[in-house]
């Protein structure tokens, strides 16, 4: 495992200890106080604002909302009982297949 997948796992279990802490301790335990429904929100804002750095910051502003994403969305694996494991393993498992078929095989 490289440095950067253990270093979003060690954050990940981090996330994991704080469901069911006290709201008021933790900000991760008060985004899981406010449910699934805020994380999500959050995830979008900060996916906006990454996008909004991608076109009015340099590298440094980028790498900040990229990092403030990547938190979010694993809350939000947390929230939903995924692991990063299983993500990987779909990230894996798309390995090698063209993204438009890939997308073409999710329609339904």
């Amino acid at each position: 495992m490289t440095l950067d997948a253990r270093i979003l796992e060690q954050l990940f279990a981090t996330i994991q200890g704080r469901q069911g802490a006290d709201p008021d301790s933790s900000y991760t335990a008060k985004l899981f106080a406010k449910g699934r429904k805020k994380i999500a929100q959050k995830v979008g804002e900060e996916g906006l604002e990454t996008a909004i750095a991608a076109v009015s910051e340099g590298p440094e502003g980028i790498c900040a909302e990229s990092a403030d994403l990547l938190y979010h969305l694993l809350v939000l694996w947390a929230d939903a009982g995924l692991t990063p494991e299983q993500v990987w393993a779909e990230l894996a498992r798309r390995q090698g297949i063209s993204g438009i078929d890939e997308k073409n095989s999710r329609k339904g």
